[in-house]
């Protein structure tokens, strides 16, 4: 079997040749019998990437070729392992050495001792070189920490500290069947540190996360795992017996099963995904929680091929995003996204709210969501559709927790062990 090392430089690698995401990629070694290690590398390295980069930058002589991407992350990970992990110098440097001849790359030996050793000898320097730079200090691609800087000037610096750390594990209780007073003392039997959600009345939030199939209650429905932040979504609903409900965008199906735990008696559920696979994960989570609804796989935004005509009393659109609210998460956005990104991304949330729009009955509501911080995706699209519908106006959302923004609200990620990044506004149909 691939030791951990050589399996991580594999993975990052593929990123960085920009095959894959960091999700897929582990999901395929989900199996491997080190699999926590080399998760803790891969999490780590696109943490830190930028950081990492400008440090072999600095000791290289001349840039890697494209075709020895993984030598480079060779060199990434022997970084990490110095700067972040409780592993001696020593042997971080020589068992990366030794994984050039694992990844078929023995000519690199000397370079890669070389480099970790001259960034020991020059550590000190080199640190304080990149702390004179807020940008390459917290790691972040500039164009990245322009954009939250537009958007959030008095918080950026906030947020991208908190951004490099690592997101708390969030459970949502069934509240259909069971109490949170009851999930925590499940929790508490089993020796699982905790703390209730402070804007969710069904989130626990607990002190380490770990493997959901040990949590007390996952695999029987009564618990689920999902950021508190996520959770808001169906409060935020108003949702009624008899209503007809659409969940656009919906795999992997975390707010379509809160939906049906919340109120049982809406007249039908239909969740649409263009993802096969995704949708896949989804119909696993409703058999899991016991749950059932319309399942359709297609693109939520060409109404002709799955929309009967039938109006809907609510609509969820949590549109496809950026992800910045969620870099902690899932750290290869960092790698995987760029400027040019937003503006596509622009274009496909207003297609689908457009498209969404007219499947929506009079006096219904649509809740629009992402889990960006960045108002070109949040606040700037609302104020855009509005423009463009004059039968739209904002719903009042009785809350208090986030920021007020032009339209909706938005949640950041403040604190290392609060909610993701979420933004959300409500839209009545005149």
């Amino acid at each position: 079997m691939t030791s951990a090392r050589a399996t991580a430089a594999h993975i990052l690698s593929a990123l960085i040749c920009d095959r894959g995401s960091l999700t897929s990629h582990l999901q395929n070694n989900r199996q491997h019998s080190e699999f926590q290690l080399i998760q803790e590398y891969c999490y780590g390295c696109c943490r830190w990437f930028h950081l990492l980069h400008f440090f072999i930058n600095a000791l290289l002589r001349k840039p890697l070729k494209q075709k020895d991407s993984d030598v480079l992350c060779l060199l990434l990970l022997g970084l990490y392992q110095i700067r972040e992990m409780n592993i001696p110098d020593h042997a971080a440097i020589n068992e990366t050495v030794e994984i050039t001849c694992e990844i078929g790359k023995p000519w690199a030996r000397g370079l890669v001792n070389g480099v970790l050793r001259n960034y020991l000898r020059q550590q000190q320097a080199l640190e304080r070189r990149a702390a004179s730079n807020v940008v390459i200090a917290t790691s972040h691609p500039k164009w990245l920490a322009s954009m939250l800087h537009n958007s959030w000037p008095q918080q950026v610096d906030t947020l991208l500290k908190t951004n490099n750390g690592r997101a708390p594990m969030t459970l949502r209780v069934n509240l259909a069947r069971t109490s949170r007073r009851a999930a925590a003392a499940k929790l508490k039997s089993a020796s699982i540190g905790y703390q209730k959600g402070c804007l969710a009345s069904s989130a626990i939030v607990l002190g380490q996360p770990q493997p959901a199939a040990t949590v007390p209650g996952f695999d029987e429905g009564l618990v689920s795992v999902q950021d508190e932040a996520s959770q808001l979504a169906v409060t935020l609903l108003d949702l009624k017996p008899g209503l007809r409900v659409l969940d656009a965008c919906s795999a992997p199906g975390g707010k379509l099963s809160h939906i049906l735990e919340s109120e049982h008696s809406l007249a039908e559920v239909v969740a649409i995904d263009r993802s096969t696979e995704r949708l896949g994960r989804l119909r696993q989570n409703l058999t899991r929680l016991g749950l059932t609804a319309q399942c359709q796989t297609a693109d939520a935004a060409q109404t002709a091929i799955w929309w009967d005509g039938r109006p809907f009393d609510r609509i969820l659109l949590d549109a496809p995003c950026s992800a910045t609210g969620v870099i902690r998460r899932h750290p290869d956005i960092k790698l995987l996204r760029a400027a040019e990104d937003i503006s596509k991304l622009q274009h496909q949330q207003q297609r689908l709210l457009k498209a969404l729009w007219l499947c929506l009955a009079k006096d219904g509501l649509l809740l629009y969501s992402t889990c960006s911080v960045l108002a070109e995706e949040n606040s700037t699209q609302i104020g855009t559709f509005l423009g463009d519908h004059g039968d739209a106006k904002i719903e009042s959302m009785p809350v208090d927790w986030g920021v007020e923004c032009m339209y909706g609200r938005q949640l950041l990620p403040l604190q290392q062990n609060g909610p993701d990044g979420f933004f959300y506004c409500l839209l009545r149909k005149m």
